[in-house]
């Protein structure tokens, strides 16, 4: 039997962009090699999703190209809308804002995948095939134009998570709902990227499951109406945070036992430097974070497969052709 592909994934972006609306800096670039090697002393391959401002840094471009390099892992694409070239004023403060690239006028979503694309591939002199939108926020537009630029993977679904509340534009009805999205990886209808179809673009949604069972959601379902609230139901998701990796455990262990062909993993790349995020303020709190990274890495890397997430595009479309056949 096949062992399940385990998938590492890390948006690659500046430093604090949750609070950072003005200076983007990106002197986390310095605290990306201690992750990497650690991937690496676990025979771990990552897949580096990568932004605007850090494709311009050299240091990064140096990182960069030596995972290239080294075959060690690979570099994608992560575009945040709000200062990823050709600027767009959208809101008329999109550094406060971060609207989404959905938000924009579809000439504006196309010149800038095209441009950072472009960027990515002349500076690392690599394709890129794997991509993750900013701000999880996609839609079947933003797909056929990963699929004209030559795209072969996408991993923006968030299974069972409603990101409406979660607001771009003001003006806008927040980010995407993916409560009734696939949680295993699919070829995307071009034309609903709910569902499976024909496409060359293969989703491979993060690894998420239901933080409490079908009762409790029903209960909480009921008291949020009584009190004329909204239900959202917790969602654990393959991604650390303080203090929570006996969670993060029993969701991989639930994930695998389900039969599932893979889990992935995802985090950011400032949550690698102390103060780069709002979860790991402090180096203490960094120490936990790779105290509990290499528990788990110990865990997955006896029970899985490494990929890269065109390695598990190649594997999938391997059998999606003989399932054709």
């Amino acid at each position: 039997m096949n062992k399940p592909a385990f998938i590492i994934t890390i948006d690659t972006e500046g430093d604090n962009l949750w609070n950072n609306c003005n200076n983007i800096t990106t002197k986390n670039t310095y605290f990306l090699p201690r992750f990497q090697e650690l991937c690496e002393t676990y025979q771990l391959k990552t897949t580096w999703l990568t932004n605007y401002e850090m494709i311009i840094d050299p240091a990064y471009i140096e990182f960069a190209k030596n995972i290239i390099a080294n075959k060690s892992g690979e570099i994608g694409m992560h575009l945040h809308a709000y200062n990823s070239p050709p600027i767009y004023n959208l809101t008329g403060d999109d550094l406060r804002y971060k609207p989404y690239l959905i938000e924009y006028p579809k000439k504006s979503m196309k010149e800038k995948i095209i441009y950072l694309t472009s960027l990515l591939e002349d500076t690392l002199q690599v394709k890129m095939h794997a991509h993750r939108a900013g701000r999880w926020a996609f839609n079947t537009f933003y797909a056929q134009l990963l699929i004209e630029q030559g795209y072969q993977v996408d991993c923006s679904v968030t299974p069972r998570i409603n990101w409406a509340r979660s607001i771009g534009d003001p003006k806008g009805s927040g980010g995407v709902n993916y409560q009734n999205f696939p949680d295993q990886a699919y070829f995307i209808d071009e034309q609903d990227i709910a569902k499976p179809g024909s496409s060359t673009l293969l989703e491979v949604p993060v690894t998420t499951q239901y933080k409490h069972g079908v009762c409790i959601n029903q209960i909480q379902k009921v008291l949020h109406r009584l009190d004329g609230k909204q239900h959202y139901p917790t969602v654990s998701w393959f991604r650390p945070q303080k203090d929570n990796a006996r969670q993060i455990v029993k969701l991989v262990k639930k994930t695998l036992a389900s039969g599932k062909d893979y889990v992935e993993f995802m985090l950011h790349s400032s949550e690698l430097m102390p103060g780069g995020s709002p979860t790991f303020k402090t180096k203490n709190e960094i120490e936990r974070l790779y105290h509990d990274l290499e528990q788990l890495f110990e865990y997955l890397h006896k029970r899985t497969i490494s990929m890269q997430l065109s390695e598990y595009y190649a594997k999938k479309l391997l059998t999606h052709h003989r399932t054709l056949e």
